[in-house]
């Protein structure tokens, strides 16, 4: 399959705390930017390509049964050609490519993690939720698991709408993982890597200030960046009704929605169609969701 034109790079993951006093940009883009910074740093050093679906240590079978369950619910056939937005690791391509179908092709947030998981043998590019490197009516199928989370609020509108551009009409789309609730708050941010030792004592104990510290000597003698990951950060959630506002109003047709039955909990998965009649002008959202 062939890659239409690059037309940009790409969105979201993980949260940051700063160890050392950093100058960073300002404005609604700027939980992004920190986000594809992590993105970034996992990919230079990556020991695990599993450490890219960002759902920690030893899940390499959750991912899979997750995974799994998606293709199932999608109704997998032998001439769709289906794109993964946010497509981690590569395991939902891969597993695509074992049953059998015309193309499969994934979204990653950074060049970096895209060519490590092209090394793999797989279709990867770079690609925001909200501009997508791919013609009009590209796939059959459109997944986005575990995704728009930590997607802004203000940008979830635009992403809808792009996925619905890019989907051919009764393309089957999946979108899982949607909080209905706001996650933990994100670990606070310090000037100097002596306000994040104290910080990390005070709140996890020794052990986790002794493997801070050794992280930072390592660091320091290295010359890498000094960037701690303080786990993903829930930028969007909605309750099932909101969501699925939103979602008619970029032109998808809801099929079901259901609660995530794995790890984490509190979230829902949505299979959506879209209208053979494109998406319609002007439509009104939810006042919940776009608040």
């Amino acid at each position: 399959m062939q890659f239409p034109p690059r037309l940009g790079e790409a969105s979201n993951r993980k949260a940051l705390v700063w160890a050392r006093p950093r100058t960073v940009p300002c404005g609604n883009d700027l939980p992004l930017r920190r986000l594809r910074g992590v993105c970034r740093e996992t990919a230079r050093n990556l020991r695990d390509v599993h450490d890219l679906a960002l759902r920690g240590k030893d899940k390499q079978a959750l991912t899979r049964r997750i995974q799994e369950k998606i293709l199932r619910e999608i109704e997998l056939r032998a001439d769709d050609d289906l794109i993964d937005i946010g497509c981690g690791d590569g395991t939902l391509l891969r597993l695509a490519r074992e049953r059998g179908l015309h193309s499969a092709a994934g979204f990653l947030a950074t060049e970096e993690e895209a060519t490590v998981v092209r090394g793999l043998g797989l279709q990867v590019r770079q690609g925001f939720t909200d501009k997508l490197p791919l013609a009009d009516n590209f796939a059959s199928v459109v997944i986005c698991n575990n995704v728009l989370l930590v997607v802004p609020r203000e940008k979830i509108r635009a992403s809808l709408q792009e996925i619905h551009r890019v989907a051919r009409p009764e393309a089957r789309i999946f979108i899982g993982e949607i909080p209905v609730e706001p996650g933990p708050p994100p670990e606070p941010e310090f000037p100097t890597a002596r306000e994040t030792l104290a910080y990390l004592y005070r709140k996890h104990g020794v052990r986790a200030w002794l493997g801070m510290l050794r992280r930072m000597i390592f660091w320091k003698l290295t010359g890498r960046p000094m960037v701690i990951r303080g786990g993903s950060t829930v930028a969007f959630y909605a309750q099932p009704p909101d969501f699925v506002a939103v979602a008619e109003a970029a032109g998808l047709t809801l099929v079901r929605t259901w609660p995530h039955d794995d790890w984490p909990a509190n979230r829902y998965n949505y299979l959506f169609r879209k209208h053979e009649q494109g998406c319609p002008a002007g439509s009104a959202v939810s006042t919940t969701l776009a608040s």
